[in-house]
This record gives structure tokens, C-alpha cells and sequence, in this order.
């Protein structure tokens, strides 16, 4: 069961209100698909800057031993004018625009690769990990290669963001996932959730508050690559960094983002570079604590 929405379709604000999700077919064509990946390839061999966490190719190594070696990068349209043109697509903004309102700011983006072996990430809430103060962050996640149960797509409970609660996380040792803190104390079950089974070049575009998970990457599957952009409404605040001397928590608001569509009514504070692109850790050399 997918909710599947065309980003034209009149019912696309509907089925986003009602499942916290929609899937996108066709979001990007074949081409585009391998552009992307071919930049991901780039990336992880260290041709397009420093990423920390990162060793570059080795003479002689092959691009599917370097792609292994890497769960996720983080922030890969710093470095690269593909991934953030992709960002800025066209279609990606006239979805966001229609679900976040006509200011748009990009303050996350992920380049996943998730080959065989590779863990998932438990049950979270991403306004967990980047807190708006108006319920405005939404994901737009593009499947790289076609997401199956078996290769670790995403599942999502339908309807889990409508009452606006962010719920407990902790600290696990499910050797399953990631080093990501996992949600719990929520009152629905695993049966609840749907397997969101796309095919390349498919987006998903889900809220913030929607519960949502991933199993590892079986083995003997290839790759499960996708990139995942976040973004909010410009007319927010973003308090996901400690507020400055002299500011009130109130006022606190993260400036590393990049403006996508419409204006920016905190323009005058400018921008500050904080994150840079970064490897996740995925349990193999241990979690940071």
C-alpha cells in the first residue's frame, strides 16, 4: 500500500494532509538519475573537496569498492552544483511551494549509498534532528536506484505526524540500524507501517513529524542509493544551533541554509556556514556518544 500522488493532481495537498506523505513517480528522468549518480561516484572518491570521514580512491580502486565503504554524506550540495541544482528542481519547488508556502529554504541535504550489508535508520521523527517553529520541514527523498524491501526502502506509518507530537528518542544498540537516536513511546505498532517501494528516479515527499524507518540492505541487492533534501518555510526561525551571546533561545535561528524559492525575510542576518560534508557513522568504527 503506497499512497502514489502526481505532483499535479489536485489531491496531492489532501493526500499529503491525510498520510504525511506522497509519492512522486517520475520525478526525474533517467538521465538526471545518472548524472546524480555519477556526482555520488565523484564525491565519494574525493574529486569534488574535502569530506570528513572520507578517504579518497586509491589508485586502481574500483568506484563500487569506494561507494561500499559509505553509508551516508551529509551536505553533498555544498560541494557539488549537481546536487544542488537538483535541489532547485524545478518540480521539486513547485511541490514544496504548494505544501510549504511560497518562501522556501533548503537546510539539509543527503547523499545516501546503503550498499549490501549497510544498516537502516530506526523509527524517527526528522523535526526531531532539525526543529522548526511552525511544523514546516518537509523531506524530499529521491530514489538513485529502485528502494525495495530487500535493499532497506523506506517505511512510513500513514497519518503518524497529524497530531504534532514529537515523541521520545534514545540511544540503541540494534546493530539493524544506524547510530541516529530511535523514536519510541508512540502509540502505534510496526503492522501500521507501509513499505514504500519506489522505482528510480521516484520521489517521496513526507513531513517532519511522520514516523518513518528503514531496514538494512540485505546483501546480494546492489546499492540503494538515494539523495534526501530537507527543507522550511524561509518565514521560520531555525533553532537547531544554541543561540548566541546576548539572544534569547526565542530568537535563535541557524543560518546555515540555502534560499530555493521566494524571498528571504531574514536576509539582512545573512549566512554562517556551521555543518560541512560529513561521513554518518554506521556502527562499524563505533557510534560517537
Amino acid at each position: 500500500m503506497t499512497t502514489s500522488t502526481h505532483p499535479n493532481s489536485l489531491t496531492l495537498e489532501d493526500a499529503f494532509t491525510r498520510d504525511g506523505f506522497v509519492v512522486l513517480p517520475d520525478f526525474l528522468d533517467a538521465d538526471e538519475v545518472r548524472a546524480l549518480c555519477d556526482e555520488a561516484t565523484a564525491i565519494a572518491r574525493g574529486e569534488r573537496g574535502e569530506v570528513e570521514g572520507v578517504v579518497p580512491a586509491a589508485a586502481g580502486e574500483s568506484d563500487t569498492d569506494v561507494l561500499r565503504r559509505i553509508l551516508c554524506i551529509h551536505f553533498p550540495h555544498k560541494l557539488s552544483p549537481v546536487m544542488e541544482q537538483a535541489a532547485r528542481a524545478p518540480r521539486a519547488l513547485e511541490v514544496l511551494t504548494r505544501v510549504i508556502g511560497p518562501n522556501v529554504k533548503l537546510v539539509q541535504s543527503m547523499l545516501f549509498i546503503k550498499s549490501e550489508g549497510k544498516p537502516g535508520q530506526a523509527w524517527h521523527q526528522d523535526e526531531n534532528f532539525i526543529p522548526t517553529r511552525d511544523r514546516s520541514l518537509r523531506a524530499v527523498w529521491i530514489a538513485l536506484d529502485d528502494a525495495t524491501v530487500e535493499n532497506g526502502c523506506l517505511w512510513a506509518i500513514p497519518g503518524s505526524h497529524r497530531r504534532g507530537v514529537l515523541y521520545p528518542d534514545r540511544e540503541h544498540d540494534d546493530v539493524r540500524f544506524d547510530c541516529t537516536k530511535e523514536s519510541y513511546g508512540f502509540a502505534y505498532d510496526e503492522s501500521d507501517a507501509v513499505p514504500l517501494e519506489v522505482r528510480a528516479g521516484t520521489a517521496v515527499l513526507f513531513d517532519g513529524y511522520l514516523l518513518h524507518s528503514s531496514q538494512p540492505n540485505s546483501g546480494r541487492h546492489g546499492m540503494r542509493r538515494a539523495l534526501v533534501n530537507h527543507y522550511m518555510s524561509a518565514e521560520s526561525l531555525l533553532p537547531w544551533s544554541l543561540p548566541g551571546p546576548d539572544e534569547w533561545m526565542g530568537k535563535a535561528d541557524h543560518r546555515d541554509v540555502l534560499l530555493v524559492a521566494g524571498e528571504d525575510p531574514y536576509a539582512y542576518k545573512g549566512t554562517t556556514e556551521i555543518f560541512h560534508p560529513h561521513v554518518r557513522a554506521d556502527r562499524e568504527g563505533g557510534c560517537v556518544r
